[in-house]
């Protein structure tokens, strides 16, 4: 009799959170689609609408880190689910508003709510509870799932919007969100030790850490402990320049940039989606690189090349889409969010359990630098009539991200800002430990130094080898 092989639930979870990613970007990207509908109905300025578009960047990032620490709390699947009933929400409510407050508060906080709870500190979670091998590859996939849900979405809800109008497309928004939720809730699943089962590529079964406290308190705490450590701070400032380099500079003004050397608006808009299409191969590569190279030579890598590239980009505008300017896309492209897998790597190394809620702080910060670059390209543009000063300084700032890399060290260990409660054992209390005159923690002193923990946390206590 054959036995038929199924494959490990960890691929499962990681099939289910592929999908809530890829909407999570479709959804994000969508008022991208309604901006000249709601123009034209409403009267309502760009920069009314604008608003929405940055309240909802800003909250996609800042969302994050609490999200992941939610997720510690009250488990992945409520949080998942909670998100796509916003982002449902935020969407379907559209049909009915009059005002543009009303477009802030459905487009840009309760869909920013949404899809930040579902942003890549959600990718990290998954990836470091249930895999173990090919990590940073599935990291590197499931970031990938943001530029396929962004080609995916945008040509059917252009093509809704264009047929049926504006509130039809925000309807299909709405229903596609609520068709996850099932999905989300059926098969996502908290940890592989709920099953009995070790993660991916592990060799035993790990029982799940018990939450620690409240989630905005571990969030908050998470970031206060970290900004302690120069790793934070050279993360977090290296994405902040891959923020601003990529959403907020090339994202947001490439196409005015290209229209402004006279090559038409959509044909610049087609070399900006072939960036994403090629991004997906340069995720994916990422992550399996991530898997067998040193993760800080990857960041180095990735931001001088981009820093290069950048510097370059000002003298291939043209009215037409050149070999030159085609060779940079498939570059950029490539290198476009490349640095995300070994981010997340970093900071499972630095910070252990808490990593994934220290990556939500620092793609917080990618969201900050993209939103100063957003805007500081726009006044170099209105100040100097040509966006060339901006392409310059993007690229100096990328080989600073490059700089910003080197210096990171491999760490003594893993510093785990949020410890779980210890297991009954031996473990070395250090001498001078004020832990070591808290009552109800030591049963028995067999020698100095040395104490049996039956509760409590690691605070100040290391494994007796």
């Amino acid at each position: 009799m054959t036995r038929i092989r199924l494959p490990h639930p960890a691929w499962v979870v990681a099939a289910v959170a592929f999908v809530a990613l890829v909407g999570a970007a479709g959804f994000r990207a969508t008022p991208s689609v309604l901006l000249h509908p709601l123009h034209a109905e409403f009267g309502w300025s760009v920069g009314t609408i604008s608003a929405a578009v940055s309240v909802n960047l800003l909250l996609y990032g800042l969302t994050a880190p609490f999200a992941a620490a939610l997720m510690d709390r009250f488990g992945v699947r409520r949080v998942v689910g909670v998100a796509l009933l916003l982002v449902a929400a935020g969407s379907g409510f559209t049909v009915f508003m009059n005002a543009s407050w009303q477009l802030v508060l459905c487009w840009g906080v309760l869909v920013g709510l949404g899809t930040g709870s579902m942003a890549l500190a959600f990718v990290a979670t998954v990836t470091g509870r249930w895999f173990v091998r090919h990590r940073g590859l599935v990291t590197g996939v499931l970031t990938a799932g943001g530029a396929a849900g962004q080609l995916v979405f945008l040509p059917v809800l252009a093509m809704v919007v264009r047929q049926y109008g504006w509130r039809v497309a925000a309807l299909v928004v709405a229903g596609a969100a609520l068709l996850v939720v099932p999905l989300a809730g059926w098969l996502l699943r908290e940890h592989p030790a709920d099953l009995g089962l070790p993660a991916y590529g592990d060799t035993e079964v790990r029982p799940a850490a018990p939450p620690a406290g409240g989630a905005a308190a571990r969030a908050v705490g998470s970031l206060l402990a970290a900004a302690r450590t120069g790793p934070f701070w050279l993360l977090a400032g290296g994405f902040a320049i891959c923020g601003a380099t990529t959403n907020g500079l090339v994202g947001t003004h490439f196409i005015p940039a290209a229209h402004d050397h006279g090559m038409p608006q959509t044909t610049a808009a087609g070399l900006l989606a072939l960036v994403g299409l090629f991004d997906i191969a340069g995720t994916v590569a990422s992550g399996w690189l991530t898997d067998r190279v040193d993760p800080r030579l990857l960041l180095a890598a990735y931001y001088a090349l981009r820093g290069a590239s950048l510097l370059v980009l000002p003298s291939l505008f043209g009215n037409t889409a050149g070999p030159s300017m085609l060779v940079f896309i498939v570059f950029y492209g490539l290198d476009w969010v490349a640095t995300v897998p070994p981010t997340v790597a970093l900071c499972r190394e630095y910070f252990g359990v808490s990593g994934p809620v220290v990556f939500g702080w620092v793609f917080a910060s990618h969201q900050l630098g993209a939103a100063f670059a957003a805007t500081g390209a726009g006044l170099v543009r209105d100040r100097l009539g040509t966006y060339s000063a901006a392409w310059y300084v993007a690229g100096a700032l990328a080989v600073l991200a490059a700089v910003l890399s080197v210096l990171l060290r491999r760490g003594p260990g893993v510093r785990d800002l949020a410890p779980a409660p210890l297991r009954a054992g031996t473990w070395r209390l250090p001498a001078d430990s004020p832990a070591a005159d808290r009552p109800g923690r030591t049963e028995s002193l067999r020698d100095p130094g040395e104490v049996d923990v039956s509760a409590g946390d690691r605070s100040a206590l290391s494994r007796r080898p």
